[in-house]
Formats: C-alpha cells, structure tokens, sequence
C-alpha cells in the first residue's frame, strides 16, 4: 500500500517506505475579481487532495542514514547541482567562483528551457546596453513596473533586492562571455525583428503602465541566430556560463537522472542518488533519441497549429528513450558535503501533473523542454518540502504582430471584452482562462481584417508570426456581413456583442475612455462589413496557446533554502528557477524567468557559501 507525501506533515518516516506517491500540494486559488494590475497573492496552503499516482517520475522517499560515513557514496562535493540549466549553471558557476567544490548532474544534456528559449533576458536599473542604447532607467522605475505585474507572490524586500542586482547580475553574465547589443526596438511587438536586441517585452508602453512609471526597454536579447527562428537563442547566455562553471573545475555528469535524495539523522539533506548509463554505446543510442524528440518538439512554436503534430512525434522518440533508460541504467550516489540545489525546472512536459494542478490549461502547448517534468519540485517534497501556486501556469496569447489584431478587440464566450489588447501576451492569457472560462475571439472588421494581412508581410513580422497570421485569417475566420450575425456564428449573444462593438466604436472616435486603458492610436473602429472573428480560446485548433508552470517549493526568499509545511527551512537543501516560487510566478513577462533563474541560481550559491545574499 503506497503512502503519500502531503503538503503537510507526514508522521511516517519514509525511510520505512519503498514507494512514494505524491498528493496535491495545492488547490486553486478562488479567482479575485479584476483589478488594472492584475495582482494576486501566494494562497494560504489548503488540505491535500486524495491521493494519486507519482506522475511518472518514480521518486523514492528520502533514504534517512545513521551514519554518512559509512554509506557508499560514488561521488563527493561540497554543493550537488539537480538540473543544468539557467538556475543551476548560475548556481554553479557562482559557487565555482567562490570556492566549492561543484557537481552537476542532469536528466539530459543541459540547458533546458534556458538554452532553448529565445534568448530574452529581463534587466534593467541601468545596465551598460541601455546606457548605451540611450535608455533612461533605474532600479526604482524597474522595481515600480514590475511590482504590477509581480504582485506579492514575493516580499516586498525580495523584488526590491532583485531589480537593484539586476544590473550587477546583467554585467556578470557579460564577463562571462554572454553576447548582448545595444540596438533598439521601440514599438510595441511580442517579439522583436532579429536584427533588434534591446525592446520592450512587457506592457509598460501600453496604458495604465506608462502612466504607472515611465517605460523603459528591458527585454535584452542574446545576440544569436538560429536561422530565422526566434527560439533556441537562450544558448546564447547558457553556453558561455557552462564554459566558464567547467573551466573553473565543474564537473558535470549528462543524462543522469535524480530519483532520490539522501538525508541524516537530523534531517539535513546530504546526498543524491542518480540513474545513469554504464554502457557508452548505449548512451549515446538514447542521446541520439533525446535528440530527435527535441528537433521535432522544437521544429515549430507551440502557438503554431502544426505543433500538435510535432509535439506528439516528439514524444514518440521520448518514450523510446524512456524503455532504454529503464533497461540499462545504474544507480550511483553524490554526497553534497555543504548544500544540494534542486534547479530542474517547471513541470509543463508532464500532462498528467497539468492536468491535476491546473486543469484549466490542460489544452494549451507545452511552451519548455523535455526537462520540465516536476521531478525537482517533487524531489523537494519528498523531504517535507511545501509548495505554492502550483495551479498557475502562464499562458502566452499575443495578438500582435499583426498590429491590426491588436488594434481589434477580443471578446469573450458572452461577447465582452475584458483585456487592452495591446497587453503583453501572458497578462491577456491569464485574464482570458483565470476569469473567463479560456474564451477568446478576436473580433476585425473588412479593413482591419485586409490590414491584418498587409501586416504579415511587414519588415518586422517574423517568419512564425506571418504564418500565424495567414492561416489564421485564411483558414480559421468566421466571417458574416453583420455583427449579429458573427454572433450567432460564434455561438454568442448577439445584442452582446453589438452592445460592445458599439462601447468600442465609441471609444475608438475618442468620444469616451476606453474602459481598459486603450489609447486611440490603438484603436480602429469597426463598422464596415464584412465582420471577422478568430477563435483565440485556450483550445483554439488552429491558434494554440503556448504555456509554462510558474509554480514551486516555497523557499526562503533571502537563500533559497526549502521551507516545509511549517515554515521552517530544510537544512541543506534549495531550490532556484522554476523548481521555486520566484520573481514570475504571478504574471510573466519575456526573460523574466531566465532573470529570476540567473538571480536565484547566485543566491543558492552564495547562500551556501555562507555570504551575504544582498
């Protein structure tokens, strides 16, 4: 009979057991009604739910050890690295950088979400790019915008201390060889033209930010091609970090998979235990595996309708990969002599955990890598470890480029708008399936919609945003020459609908404020048929929505050390990136992760080492 891990206090020592299984470790949070900024606080921790399966993951409870000494270990260090990708390499560069002794380990080659992202890194306060870009910026105005789309997900202290290291951490990652350029992008877009490396990648050039704080272009972009793609950049940054942490004496240990942590008998967390091939032949058969699942998961964006398609082929080659690894692996255990740091991202890659914690989302794209599994978090929990916001996910729906959508308005399964829809893609996302059932269209008139397709071809229209475009407006519209009957097409009221075409006319002439903050040059009246409407739900066919967990272990926000049930900290162990509730884990915007991994990777570090986090 397996027994369960909870969010609270187990009694049975699970050193007694041979079997975890992992219970929920929170419910989702009642949804608050609107508010400009959309602000949300870390739920309370709720009663567990009933128990269910591992999720795959096949985690052991902690082995509980009388005596360290005496134990096998085939490896030792003075701080154990679960997960190399953007949380872990800062991590361990940092520690490298003062002293300890490192080893890395990691389910697949490294890198991760980080590498494979696109290379956008959230700083400002006034980094040496925008100085030289000409971009006015301090640490104040940064902490002032970001507190409105952080909210209190983290102390006051915390974000305050992040947006003044911002430009310490932006400049370490530069002497460490991470490429970056002082050419700017000014308009509002969800993702630059490739030959722009500075821009704005949030909602502070929309209303009501701007008027909030002065905007200021943050979103730095690793100077990186891949093609024409607008992913696998995040290499970019993560490369030359994994070159520094190895040149100072990281060792890393790939495809090596942690199954189960080790503690003594105070409880401190003190070693590792990994799965990994003994036979070189056959490890690289299974790289050559993980190699070709992520060429086909990585072929189009996740906002792209063939990507179902590539995703499912993709995970084909993952579950031929998954059969060798149950067949010819081999357990060895790390000791971490000063601290272990679980850094192995979010759990978007795994369907089952989606659809227990955050169901809502369930029918979105997975928008991460083969990594993001859960185990680090869970790894965290099988020690006790309390988590937080695990139901929040955030879900990517851009509207523009093309600039004409964006100057439409989206309305919901009832015909209303509830977003400026110029806002970055995560703040309309999350307003679309937190409070309005993953509803969306996007509503065009005859000019708008041709506009639409002029935009497409624009000069600073990506590749993967024109087809998004195209196929969308040419495949997936409905079309009628009124708006009651778009309406009755689109299975809505269509006096609703026409009441809010006509607040929106309105307001679009200037004859009344928008009711979200819409400027006018934003804005396009909608009065010559034929009407259009595209399908921007959560589970739109041909329109999917890309996504990525933003939930975690709770730590300790001044060392990153994992708190359990009670509050108090696991002696030994911490969590950094996604494996962590952090700096995005309320609303995201582009490369803030990757800033919050960075941040807290150094602070894990550094919090070991016993120095100052500040």
């Amino acid at each position: 009979m397996p027994v369960c891990v909870t969010h609270l206090a187990n009694s049975i020592p699970l050193d007694t057991i041979g079997r975890i299984c992992i219970t929920s470790v929170t419910e989702p949070s009642p949804l608050r009604p609107p508010n400009p900024f959309g602000l949300r606080s870390a739920p309370p921790s709720p009663p567990p739910h009933a128990p269910i399966t591992d999720w795959g993951l096949s985690i052991d409870p902690p082995l509980t050890l009388s005596d360290p000494d005496a134990h096998r270990w085939d490896e030792t260090a003075d701080v154990v690295i679960v997960g190399l990708g953007g949380a872990g390499v800062a991590a361990a560069l940092e520690g490298l950088e003062r002293g300890l002794g490192v080893i890395a380990v990691d389910h697949y080659d490294g890198g991760g979400s980080s590498a494979a992202n696109g290379g956008v890194y959230y700083a400002g306060g006034g980094t040496s790019i925008q100085h030289e870009a000409g971009v006015r910026d301090d640490p104040a105005m940064m902490e002032a915008y970001l507190r409105t789309e952080v909210g209190d997900v983290v102390a006051p202290e915390t974000l305050r201390r992040f947006c003044a290291d911002s430009a310490e951490t932006f400049e370490w990652l530069r002497r460490h060889g991470a490429p970056f350029s002082a050419t700017l992008y000014s308009r509002k877009t969800s993702y630059p033209p490739l030959d722009r490396f500075l821009y704005h990648p949030d909602s502070s050039l929309a209303e009501p930010f701007r008027s909030h704080t002065p905007p200021a272009a943050r979103g730095h972009r690793a100077v990186r091609r891949n093609g024409n793609k607008p992913w696998g950049l995040g290499a970019g940054i993560w490369e030359p970090l994994r070159d520094a942490a190895l040149a100072r004496g990281l060792t890393f240990h790939a495809q090596a998979e942690a199954r189960q942590l080790a503690c003594d008998a105070r409880g401190r967390v003190i070693g590792v235990r990994v799965l990994r091939f003994a036979d070189a032949a056959v490890r690289a058969r299974h790289a050559g595996l993980i190699a070709k699942a992520n060429r086909w998961i990585a072929m189009l964006p996740p906002t792209f309708p063939g990507a179902r398609m590539t995703y499912a082929i993709g995970f084909r080659y993952l579950a031929k990969a998954r059969e060798l690894e149950a067949s010819a692996r081999s357990a060895a255990w790390i000791r971490a002599r000063k601290g272990i740091v679980l850094s192995a991202g979010g759990f978007i890659c795994n369907s089952a955990m989606v659809r227990h914690f955050a169901p809502d989302y369930a029918a979105g794209l997975p928008n991460g890598t083969l990594g993001d599994n859960g185990s680090g978090i869970m790894l965290g929990v099988s020690t006790g470890g309390a988590t937080g916001l695990m139901e929040r996910v955030s879900a990517w729906r851009f509207l523009s480029p093309p600039r004409a959508w964006g100057k439409g308005m989206l309305v919901d399964g009832e015909g209303r708008r509830f977003v400026n829809e110029t806002w970055y893609g995560a703040r309309i996302g999350d307003a679309m399936v937190e409070r309005h059932q993953g509803r969306g269209w996007i509503v065009l008139d005859r000019a708008l919609f041709r506009q639409s397709l002029r935009d497409a071809f624009a000069t600073d229209t990506l590749a993967f945003q024109r087809d998004i475009t195209l196929v969308n407006a040419l495949f997936a519209a409905v079309k009628a020459p009124t708006p009651e009957a778009l309406a009755r097409k689109m299975g809505i009221d269509p006096k609703a609908l026409s009441e809010t075409l006509l607040a929106y006319n309105r307001s679009a002439r200037g004859h009344v404020p928008d009711a979200f903050h819409k400027s006018t040059e934003d804005m396009a009246m909608l009065e010559r048929g034929p009407f259009y409407a595209i399908d921007a739900s959560v589970d739109a066919k041909m329109f999917p929505i890309a996504c990525m967990t933003v939930g975690g272990l709770i730590v300790d926000e001044a060392t990153g050390a994992v708190k359990d049930h009670a509050g108090d900290v696991i002696t030994g162990l911490y969590a950094a990136g996604r494996n962590a509730v952090g700096i995005c884990s309320n609303l995201y915007v582009s490369g803030l992760s990757y800033a919050d991994c960075v941040w807290s990777g150094r602070r894990a570090a550094r919090a070991i080492c016993g120095a100052s986090s500040s």
